[in-house]
């Protein structure tokens, strides 16, 4: 295993620091309440920074992510990419591909997914006709497109306009809305003759540049239904954003303990409080890693289903521990609403959710484990 950025990976990542940096602001964040910052989402196209993710892969979109995260920053940069360039780029016809991948790399087509897949999305066996409910989609009011797994484990892009998108309010602002499929026309990625096989040839996203300036393919992975593939890139691109939502919480109260002073010295110096900085950088790392070794595995071609759902619980049960102790270290300040220590808890608490509960998480590797399923 290696871990260490690419040349472009580490150029498209310290691009969009800056990026972030500049326009995620608290005041910025405050004045968007719980919308998307269209400026910021114009400027992140304008630098190429999602069709970037088809060079520099699935790792190079988890450094991307993270730096989204370290901001909590209210755009559907990591839904987008995940949800629409990478299922599209995997799992798409060739003439799917040259259709929606253009729009999708220059940010005029947005796309969030219904997932994890719930089953309750029927297509018509006739005529493919999309009925169902998904309670909460994230960032589907800024979305023009949603990809949809019906009960059947088939991929469908529906466009938002043909479905009614009734706002939903989450505990992080992100946009989310509740999605109600009343006959809906969608269309099926992979063509209406695909089943549940991914391509076999590497995306055109897992490209990779050898030291001597060759370019090759990573090799193709095991077959997989596309459902599976897009909810275990999508659990891994999350762990992403939860390690740099980690990181950012961190850093909030690394800097406020060095400067609150208690009893004449800074809190940082106070043994209960360094532990649990240090347990609180721990977690972060172990989220940080195994979604660094999921997405490394997915972009050379290995199973990585176990993978991801560990990637995953890292990020649900670490991120938890790591947002509460963000806040708490904060003393008062940090039951201040408005503070920005806040939006941190919100967005960790959030994710949590989204990833699903630890349990859940355990059970279900539990499940692929001992069926001794390819992970």
């Amino acid at each position: 295993m290696d871990f260490t950025p690419t040349e472009e990976q580490c150029a498209a990542q310290e691009l969009a620091a800056r990026i972030f940096g500049d326009l995620a602001t608290h005041e910025r964040l405050a004045a968007a309440g719980t919308g998307t910052d269209a400026e910021l989402w114009k400027a992140l196209c304008a630098a190429g920074l999602p069709g970037a993710v088809e060079e520099i892969g699935l790792l190079g979109l988890v450094l991307l992510a993270e730096e989204q995260g370290r901001t909590t920053a209210q755009v559907p940069f990591a839904a987008s990419c995940v949800f629409g360039l990478l299922a599209v780029a995997r799992h798409g016809t060739e003439e799917q591909r040259e259709r929606l991948l253009p729009g999708l790399r220059d940010g005029t087509t947005v796309v969030t997914g219904a997932f994890p897949p719930t089953g309750h999305v029927r297509a018509g066996a006739a005529d493919g006709l999309l009925t169902g409910v998904v309670e909460w989609v994230p960032w589907l009011r800024d979305a023009t497109h949603v990809l949809v797994p019906d009960r059947e484990a088939a991929l469908w892009l529906v466009p938002t306009a043909d479905a009614l998108v009734e706002p939903v309010e989450l505990t992080a602002p992100w946009a989310a809305g509740r999605l109600v499929l009343d006959g809906a026309r969608g269309e099926r990625l992979g063509g209406t003759g695909a089943r549940t096989e991914a391509r076999t040839e590497a995306p055109e996203g897992t490209r990779r540049e050898a030291p001597d300036g060759t370019r090759t393919e990573a090799p193709a992975g095991p077959r997989t239904d596309p459902a599976a593939d897009v909810l275990a890139m999508a659990r891994i691109v999350f762990a992403g954003l939860q390690a740099g939502v980690c990181a950012g919480s961190l850093a909030r109260a690394v800097a406020y303990t060095s400067v609150r002073e208690q009893f004449g010295r800074p809190l940082s110096t106070h043994q209960a409080v360094q532990l649990r900085a240090a347990d609180a950088h721990m977690d972060t790392e172990a989220i940080r890693v195994t979604a660094y070794e999921a997405a490394w595995r997915h972009d050379e071609g290995l199973p990585a289903a176990e993978h991801a759902l560990t990637a995953a619980w890292w990020a649900s049960e670490a991120g938890k521990r790591v947002v509460h102790a963000g806040q708490h270290l904060h003393g008062g300040m940090g039951a201040d609403l408005d503070h920005p220590v806040h939006r941190y808890f919100l967005w960790g608490r959030q994710l949590d959710a989204y990833l699903g509960c630890g349990t859940e998480l355990l059970a279900e590797l539990g499940d692929l484990i001992a069926n001794g399923e390819p992970s």
